[in-house]
């Protein structure tokens, strides 16, 4: 940068909270911080405006949260950012009312961010961001961005990282060539899918499911063989029961966060299908559609658990892909040729190279993950720089809980400014995730005074 640009950069404002991306968290926390008169926040995203998983805006497809988890409520139910402040403004508060389902559709999530973010003049579209730098002189981030017409800067208090996540791709199909399709571009290609001959789901969650349901219906007018091919042992639910639910929460935040990272990491894979199941009813209805087609004579379709895909080839000149498949319990493997391919296989954190130039100030745990402070901080600085669902392996299945955003929210404005703005639940559940209070001045390996042990203080002083 030359001595013209810092001059330049240094006529800027500053802002208290400069956001990166714009996905329901970072809108969340605009949302939140609308009200604030003492509080100036920015919020930047390459993208032309809102949009939430359209590649998967099935017709019938529901959020897997309750309305309760939009972008405010549980943090300020009488915002006028609600869920139920736009059913009323569109007219649809008392057909929702009469529905008597708590899970609003996709479509319906996705129309009212769009909505909540027509409201804000906070939010700035157009705008990739390329880098973050610091200035130890004015302790101040200059945030770099690129438009249409040209680049532009940012100077801020605070960075919020909330880029979300990008399609993920086992590396035995990484690189294919042909016609193969993730699921997040599934509509676009819903109907040169529906041609071939034959069409392979490969994927175990909500997104495989709703995929092979959409084929399902029309696989034997239209003359195609689908099939589902997942890793999984069976078709597994997401577990909601209201005990299991008490995950999401605070409490259970601190104590996954307070435990040590091997342990952390063992969790993280143990709970997947917490959070990563399918819903019980999405698993039922699609026997009930299988039932009912197969009253008219064989489905053309397979469901094949236990079969991971080792190595998969596109084949030119026969226009098909040849899959290697291994069935885990029997450790047979057998070859399997498709026309296509829908890959179910999920989501990955974004890559943060924009915060490069900063990475010198950015706490990193011994496999160089994020280390993530419990307040969602990831500075060494002491909560300077912030991240939305980037905390997965070190908070657990709040991070990408739509439920707990609003409530992560809050903690972050509470920190940036130094007040309570929102009130913050600390404990609403009924279980005990640790020690009970009784008990931690006696069991072994507790300090007299009933703090944590010595090494679990260290390991999360270490990761603050």
């Amino acid at each position: 940068m030359t001595a013209a640009d810092t001059r330049r950069t240094a006529d800027r404002p500053v802002h208290d909270v400069v956001g990166i991306g714009i996905g329901p968290f970072n809108l969340g926390l605009a949302c939140l911080a609308d009200p604030l008169d003492d509080l100036d926040a920015v919020f930047l995203d390459a993208a032309d405006g809102f949009a939430w998983h359209h590649g998967m805006m099935l017709d019938d497809a529901t959020i897997q949260v309750p309305f309760l988890a939009d972008l405010v409520t549980m943090a300020d139910p009488t915002s006028p950012f609600s869920f139920l402040a736009w059913l009323k403004e569109t007219g649809r508060l008392y057909p929702f009312s009469i529905r008597e389902d708590f899970h609003p559709l996709r479509s319906e999530y996705d129309a009212y961010c769009r909505w909540a973010a027509d409201r804000l003049d906070t939010l700035r579209w157009g705008r990739r961001v390329t880098a973050v730098e610091h200035d130890p002189a004015t302790d101040c981030f200059t945030v770099h961005a690129e438009t249409d017409q040209g680049p532009e800067t940012y100077r801020a208090r605070h960075v919020v990282v909330g880029i979300g996540t990008e399609p993920a791709v086992p590396a035995p199909l990484a690189d294919l060539s042909g016609p193969v399709v993730h699921s997040a571009e599934f509509l676009p290609n819903r109907e040169a899918l529906r041609t071939a001959g034959s069409i392979a789901v490969v994927g175990s969650g909500q997104s495989a499911a709703e995929v092979y349901r959409e084929l399902l219906e029309d696989a034997r007018h239209d003359g195609y063989r689908l099939d589902w091919i997942t890793r999984s042992p069976r078709f597994f639910p997401m577990e909601d029961t209201k005990l299991t639910l008490e995950m999401t929460s605070p409490e259970y935040t601190d104590h996954f966060h307070a435990l040590p990272e091997a342990v952390r990491d063992r969790l993280g894979r143990e709970q997947r299908g917490l959070y990563k199941g399918i819903s019980a009813d999405l698993v039922d209805a699609l026997y009930d559609q299988l039932y009912r087609l197969s009253a008219r004579g064989p489905v053309p379709t397979s469901l094949r658990t236990e079969t991971s895909v080792v190595d998969a080839e596109w084949l030119a000149d026969r226009g098909t892909y040849r899959l290697t498949l291994r069935h885990e319990q029997l450790g047979e493997t057998y070859t399997h040729e498709v026309d296509r391919l829908v890959l179910a296989t999920g989501y990955r954190p974004r890559a943060t190279d924009f915060l490069d130039p900063v990475e010198h100030l950015v706490a990193r745990d011994a496999r160089g993950r994020l280390a993530v402070a419990r307040d969602h901080h990831v500075d060494t600085l002491g909560g300077r720089i912030w991240v939305q669902n980037a905390e997965e392996h070190t908070h657990g299945l709040t991070a990408p809980d739509l439920g707990m955003g609003a409530w992560r929210n809050a903690s972050i404005l509470r920190s940036v400014t130094g007040r309570t703005v929102y009130g913050l639940e600390a404990r609403i559940a009924f279980q005990e995730f640790g020690l009970p209070a009784s008990a931690r001045c006696t069991a072994p390996g507790r300090a007299p005074d009933g703090a944590p042990p010595r090494r679990v203080r260290e390991h999360a002083e270490a990761s603050a």
